[in-house]
């Protein structure tokens, strides 16, 4: 089975606003019901699930019942007080489903890029499914330096071999649960995402192509961004 797993956990503390910023609206609606909209349409999912924070779980019910139908594949869970533990908090409920085995894949997104793709989410379902992981990149334009004393230069990587990830970042469920009980204490310490985990324990992690307009929502500028987006500007 194929689930799809929203992550809106975070607070939103660098946009600068009261609420988190999952839920600012963009073209007359928070930004989230974008983002699920966009997996409502990939009829390839048993399921996609909302991971939120505890006291946004009844808001964000209220909302996918409002403005999104159908919705009964859509599912509204509380995450985890880290992005780890949000994904592992989904897997968590995959499994009393009774529906984690190991063909299960999960396509895990930001609940804040909301202008994801099909052709995006298509490739990361049958990626994961023939790699058992695999991560959305763009190629980076800039160059990208390296200070190791947040002082100075150590480093300027080749940039022909660089790509700035995005999300959607998908998996074979049960092995990224594996691998993830797996890990130490100070393994987990360093995780900036799923993939990583992967990439600790020596496991491939197949690029997929994004896309430029697949954003991710974090300052005030990129809601600005994301209205021209809106307008096709």
């Amino acid at each position: 089975m194929i689930y799809g797993a929203i992550l809106a956990g975070g607070i939103g503390s660098r946009m600068g606003n009261e609420k988190p910023k999952q839920y600012i609206n963009i073209g007359g609606k928070p930004i989230i019901l974008h983002t699920i909209e966009k997996f409502c349409l990939c009829s390839e999912f048993e399921e996609v699930l909302i991971l939120c924070p505890a006291d946004w779980v009844e808001y964000t019910k209220g909302l996918v019942k409002k403005h999104i139908v159908p919705n009964d594949k859509v599912k509204v869970i509380e995450g985890g007080d880290t992005r780890n533990e949000t994904i592992q908090n989904a897997i968590t409920y995959i499994e009393n489903a009774g529906n984690l085995d190991d063909e299960t894949i999960i396509v895990t997104h930001d609940a804040v890029r909301p202008f994801v793709t099909y052709r995006i989410i298509k490739d990361n379902i049958e990626a994961a499914q023939k790699y058992g992981a695999c991560d959305t990149v763009v190629p980076a334009t800039d160059t990208i330096v390296e200070s190791q004393d947040n002082d100075i230069i150590s480093a300027i990587p080749d940039r022909s071999k660089l790509y700035q990830g995005q999300t959607p970042q998908s998996f074979n469920a049960m092995k990224l649960q594996q691998l993830y009980r797996e890990l130490s204490d100070e393994e987990k310490d360093i995780l900036t995402d799923a993939a990583k985990i992967f990439v600790i324990k020596g496991q491939p992690v197949k690029l997929v192509k994004g896309e430029n307009s697949n954003i991710k929502i974090t300052y005030p500028y990129d809601l600005t961004v994301a209205e021209s987006l809106l307008k096709g500007e």
